[in-house]
């Protein structure tokens, strides 16, 4: 039978294309959200990375009744780097709704979460959204979407996909360009019509539900949700939980909560075909499946990609070591991450042979990146080593993760851009010029090359430039090339930083320090102008002996320090480098912070080599 009275939808879309701000119009339309009360803009976004940075982290989930119909919508992430969130709920929809931006058009990250959705067998609805963008071309976009889905195999159905043209933000939707825009009634009446309700063999059978996404809350712990499968389920009931590897724990439904607009509501019963979260299992994980006792049976694993970049997670031993954070000792670092893998599927966390070292891999910078921004926001002290790519055997070889790539940049800037994207071992695949003298280059490239890059690309594009990168697959080994020209300026000496001492040191590279600063012995402090390491004294001081001079001291120009946020530093560190990440600062520094036992360590290696 079918739950006519159901409709499951998940929003995908590229970074930035207005899946979140889709979803505000959807909940102010349906009366889900009273007229009368404030709706925060992006209201999906609740985490305050999520808001500051403007991208969905974590897939979400709300329900608007519309027309005696609820219907469920899951917003998802639209950057690769969070893929496993969007692999984790297609399992629990029936269709999804594909927003494209008018004018952008498909991007990187378009075709990954398509990909994703089709390989699901589902049959997308297509929105182009923001329309009433001057300089929105839908007719073209509308072509592109449709080499998409071409090039990415879409079968016969998928390819007969509805297409509306909407504005998110101002809060309409029309089935026709000609058509006079009101608000957002025809996208609702599209998903009742095009959407399929959900098919339910067994409704009366015993109990059964995946676990597609985990949530949390203070008074009944974790929350397991998913779509349940089959028969229904109440208040009190025992069930099964089976793991990945079909182990079996028992527990008991606590409580079973609904989804209502913003809100979680606890409802008596759960039916087949409906999204819901269960509380009663402490442990519960994605991908597992929830049962009765009296039919025990699991459901396949949810697939998720196998991380490409991983970094070493140090306990923070550096002089200061304590002096910001509440959560220093290899202990706490280690539950932090383990309790990270219950809800991060895409995450991998492995030990070393070194006690307070951890091998911790992900799909991304950003992927690794968000964790570290979290923890140091909890009250965590660590640091953290230049994020390398996971190489693997091919039949041919050595194999390593390759990126699809697009950039857009104004002319002038191309030939630099092209320049360095060689270098780096890349493989240019289209370009495009446009009528307003922007170029846009794809291309095809090692994830290596572009670790570092993103800083370098804003200093060649004078920051007017976009890139956009995506994870393809892996292909053959490149090759050594050079990954950062420049050496850096070390400190010799701890203690505050000088203006007198920063004059003298500003004609030597750029500084990442400025006067009053903190510094150790060890740490990094500037960039060098040439391509060798250079241990310097920032604390030095000028011993004054008349007033005149104390003056003279205030009448210095000092060039403006380059403030290193953490995703620039992890960019910009070498191999022998850490990034010291505490709840109130980000440093970088050598591994070894003794200059002797460095110049011995360097000695030995150049002489084995």
């Amino acid at each position: 039978m079918k739950r006519e009275d159901i409709r499951n939808i998940a929003i995908i879309a590229h970074v930035d294309h207005g899946k979140t701000t889709l979803v505000d119009g959807l909940l102010r339309h349906s009366g889900t959200v009273a007229a009368h009360k404030h709706l925060q803009e992006r209201a999906m976004d609740r985490m305050d990375l999520e808001r500051e940075r403007g991208i969905t982290i974590l897939s979400k989930n709300t329900a608007i009744r519309w027309l005696d119909t609820t219907i469920n919508i899951v917003d998802t992430p639209g950057h690769s780097d969070f893929g496993g969130e969007v692999e984790r709920v297609l399992g629990m929809v029936d269709s999804v709704l594909l927003l494209v931006d008018a004018f952008e058009g498909p991007m990187p990250q378009t075709r990954f979460v398509l990909r994703k959705a089709l390989g699901h067998g589902l049959k997308p609805m297509v929105v182009i959204n923001k329309i009433d963008r001057p300089d929105s071309r839908p007719e073209e976009v509308l072509d592109q979407v449709f080499d998409l889905f071409v090039s990415l195999e879409a079968n016969d159905e998928q390819l007969d996909f509805p297409v509306l043209y909407a504005s998110g933000r101002e809060g309409w939707a029309v089935n026709d360009l000609a058509d006079e825009p009101q608000d957002l009634t025809p996208l609702l009446r599209a998903i009742l019509k095009r959407v399929p309700s959900p098919v339910v063999t067994e409704p009366d059978g015993p109990f059964q539900m995946q676990v597609a996404t985990i949530n949390y809350d203070d008074f009944v712990g974790r929350i397991a949700i998913g779509n349940v499968r089959r028969g229904q389920l109440r208040k009190g009931e025992p069930l099964i939980c089976l793991d990945i590897e079909g182990h079996p724990r028992r527990g008991k439904v606590t409580k079973i909560i609904g989804f209502d607009g913003l809100n979680q509501v606890e409802i008596e019963v759960a039916e087949a075909g409906d999204i819901v979260g269960i509380a009663g299992f402490t442990d519960a994980l994605p991908g597992e499946t929830i049962c009765a006792p009296s039919r025990i049976e699991g459901l396949p694993p949810i697939a998720v990609d196998e991380p490409t970049i991983s970094m070493e997670f140090i306990a923070n031993n550096g002089p200061w070591a304590g002096q910001d954070g509440k959560w220093v000792t290899s202990r706490k670092l280690r539950e932090r991450l383990m309790r990270e893998l219950q809800s991060n599927v895409a995450l991998r966390v492995e030990d070393t042979d070194k006690p307070e070292v951890f091998k911790v891999s992900g799909r991304g910078e950003l992927h690794l990146g968000i964790l570290i921004e979290t923890m140091r926001r909890e009250g965590y002290e660590v640091m953290v080593s230049m994020p390398r790519v996971i190489f693997r055997d091919g039949p041919e070889g050595r194999q390593e993760p390759y990126e699809d790539v697009t950039i857009d940049c104004g002319e002038t800037f191309s030939g630099a851009v092209i320049q360095e994207l060689n270098n780096r071992g890349g493989e240019m695949t289209d370009l495009r010029n446009s009528a307003d003298g922007n170029v846009r280059l794809e291309y095809r490239m090692p994830s290596r090359g572009l670790i570092g890059y993103r800083s370098r690309f804003l200093t060649q594009t004078r920051g007017t430039g976009t890139i956009y990168r995506t994870f393809s697959d892996y292909g053959p080994y490149k090759g050594a090339f050079q990954r950062r020209a420049a050496g850096v300026l070390v400190s010799s000496d701890e203690g505050p930083v000088t203006a007198y001492a920063i004059e003298t040191l500003q004609e030597r590279g750029v500084l990442f320090v400025a006067p009053g600063d903190r510094v150790y012995s060890g740490q990094v402090c500037g960039e060098h102008s040439r391509n060798n390491d250079l241990v310097v004294n920032p604390c030095k001081q000028k011993k004054l002996d008349n007033m005149r001079v104390q003056f003279k001291e205030l009448d210095t120009r000092l060039d403006a320090a380059r403030k290193m946020s953490l995703e620039e530093a992890l960019e910009f560190i070498n191999p022998d480098e850490l990034v010291e990440i505490t709840p109130k600062e980000v440093r970088i520094r050598k591994r070894m912070l003794d200059h002797a036992l460095r110049r011995r360590a360097e000695k030995q290696q150049t002489q084995s080599e």
